[in-house]
């Protein structure tokens, strides 16, 4: 039985379902393109500007910002990450005992329920992929060939890039194709030292700085980063992009939009005759009763696991198994980045300098692994890239001791210490399609719904790249001239990297995938799927922006289809 307020609008153009980083992006679209679009989001409304804890000090919250333990006991599982789940930012993560979830092995899933999702505490490393990534599983043989490849994205990246803001230097590299960038921010003296010697030792390898969307200047209305290193809590200037700063404002602006929070889609209702989808069925997270809303297009953009959870959860007489799996690929293939691997060392030098501000990215080292005959290494197949930067050390080097006290004591504390500078490696993961999420029927939400079941794990492959992440590193820090360098691996489980991707996977033939080249359902045409789970491999970048042009892209081909009478 299905209970639906009669002066509730029920009917429009499209839905989207999830209002992240590619939810935002599918309202923006559809919208400017004149559909009347509804927004579902799970979670709880928050417009730009209401972020709580955005500008209070630590001691303006009792701990000085620790969360007191009853309320650390919520998050037993995003705790255990060693994200660090604190007062000023517990209210953007959910709570573990009202959604849980299952692990044959361990895995990560880090969750926001709210208008914005994770694009309020997103990384914000935005790299555009190369023809190295769409190509990869066409050359190696592991998973299925991607149906695009980087021609097909490539004005939709300059589209995406031009509106989101995104900070950068060009540097030519196939690789890691240039985008269309806002001033970069600068390197420190330690940084540029290190950049110059790897250039000078390293043949082919590059260090520049993090492709970041955080604005360097004032941008589409957007207030340039003030160097605060608040942006987990959201930005009251909307110096990152955002959901909430930068999408929906501009899907609210068209007139088109309807925001419905508190809506957890469970399942997309699918009509045999027709052989489309019709609607979605919502249960409202406040009131427990059941809806129905109706659309001609329908997005799933509520993340990869959450995206394949509907699906999977969309049952019929045509599809026992979930909407759309005719191929049996829906939920496998599951992928993420491994990480936490790398070095780290002291310079004995640059004594007289320092830096300014808190600059709200580091460096990037690009893939310089697997590229050609000349970088190719038998232990394992693709590769990595690096995330670090430079700084010096500050008063908690002395934390360990505590063997000193006095005034001599606290002008120490209060000196800088030496320049220290880490490099930590991003590697890809092969899709494996033993790697899967499923639906665990009993286990159950505060609301009664099932939960999902992970068993994915990180195997040989990637276990022979972690050590060369580690020795590599430690390569570079050494080349340059730093001391003490040591190298460090300490643990890294799939979900940990935050870019869970792969379980409804594009292809080119609907028997091994489940989405054509326009992030299109083989098997249903008027649902497409934008997430990180319409992708095919992993590559060793961050994602994000990819599914940003992705979802664009996608957006105009179901526009131009609905023009045509084809959905």
């Amino acid at each position: 039985m299905y209970y639906q307020n009669e002066t509730e609008e029920t009917t429009f153009d499209a839905i989207v379902i999830g209002s992240g980083i590619s939810g935002g992006w599918a309202a923006k679209e559809l919208t400017e393109k004149g559909l009347k679009t509804l927004l579902l989001e799970r979670g709880r409304d928050v417009k730009h500007g209401e972020y709580p804890t955005a500008n209070m000090e630590a001691w303006d919250s009792e701990g000085r910002g620790q969360l007191p333990l009853e309320e650390l006991k919520k998050y037993p599982k995003q705790s255990r990450t060693g994200y660090t789940i604190r007062a000023e930012s517990a209210h953007w993560f959910v709570n573990d005992l009202e959604n849980p979830y299952s692990e044959v092995k361990r895995f990560d899933w880090m969750r926001g329920y709210h208008v914005g999702g994770r694009s309020i505490m997103w990384g914000r490393h935005s790299y555009r992929w190369s023809d190295l990534d769409f190509e990869a599983n066409a050359k190696d043989g592991f998973g299925v060939d991607w149906p695009i490849r980087y021609k097909d994205v490539e004005k939709w990246y300059d589209y995406v890039e031009g509106f989101a803001g995104i900070t950068g230097r060009k540097e030519g590299l196939p690789q890691l194709p240039d985008g269309n960038f806002l001033p970069p921010f600068k390197m420190n003296c330690l940084e540029e030292h290190v950049r110059g010697k790897i250039a000078e030792n390293f043949n082919g390898r590059v260090m520049t700085l993090g492709r970041i969307a955080n604005l360097s200047v004032d941008h589409n209305g957007r207030t340039r980063c003030q160097f605060r290193n608040r942006c987990i809590r959201g930005c009251p200037f909307g110096a990152y992009f955002s959901s909430n700063v930068a999408t929906l404002p501009a899907a609210y602006a068209t007139g088109n939009l309807t925001l419905r929070p508190y809506s957890i889609v469970y399942e997309i209702i699918y009509d045999n005759d027709k052989g489309k989808a019709t609607g979605v069925r919502v249960l409202d997270a406040q009131t427990n009763e059941h809806k129905e809303f109706y659309a001609k297009v329908i997005f799933c953009c509520a993340s990869a696991i959450a995206s394949t959870f509907i699906l999977l959860n969309s049952k019929s007489r045509r599809f026992p198994n979930g909407l759309g799996n005719d191929s049996g690929e829906l939920g496998h293939n599951l992928m993420d980045h491994h990480f936490r691997v790398g070095a780290r060392g002291i310079y004995d030098g640059f004594a007289d300098k320092y830096y300014r501000g808190r600059r709200p990215g580091g460096i990037y080292i690009p893939r310089f692994r697997n590229l050609d005959k000349k970088s190719q290494r038998k232990e394992y197949l693709r590769g990595f890239g690096y995330q670090g930067g430079a700084s010096r050390q500050n008063w908690t080097r002395y934390v360990a001791e505590l063997t000193k006290f006095g005034g001599d004591f606290k002008d120490e504390l209060i000196t800088p210490g030496p320049w220290q500078m880490g490099l930590t490696g991003f590697g890809e993961c092969l899709p494996y399609h033993e790697n899967k999420m499923y639906i665990n029927e009993e286990v159950r939400d505060k609301w009664g719904l099932p939960t999902v079941t992970f068993d994915a794990e990180f195997k040989e492959n990637e276990k022979k790249m972690q050590e060369d992440m580690a020795n590599a590193a430690a390569e570079m820090l050494e080349a340059a001239g730093l001391k003490q360098v040591s190298t460090y691996q300490a643990g890294s489980w799939p979900g940990l990297g935050i870019h869970e991707m792969g379980t409804a996977r594009m292809g080119r033939d609907p028997k091994t995938s489940v989405l054509n080249k326009w992030n299109q359902m083989h098997a249903v045409p008027n649902v497409f799927v934008t997430d990180g789970a319409c992708m095919t491999s992993a590559s060793c970048v961050n994602p994000s922006l990819t599914y940003m042009a992705l979802t664009a892209r996608a957006v105009d081909y179901a526009v131009s289809e609905m023009k045509k009478l084809n959905l």
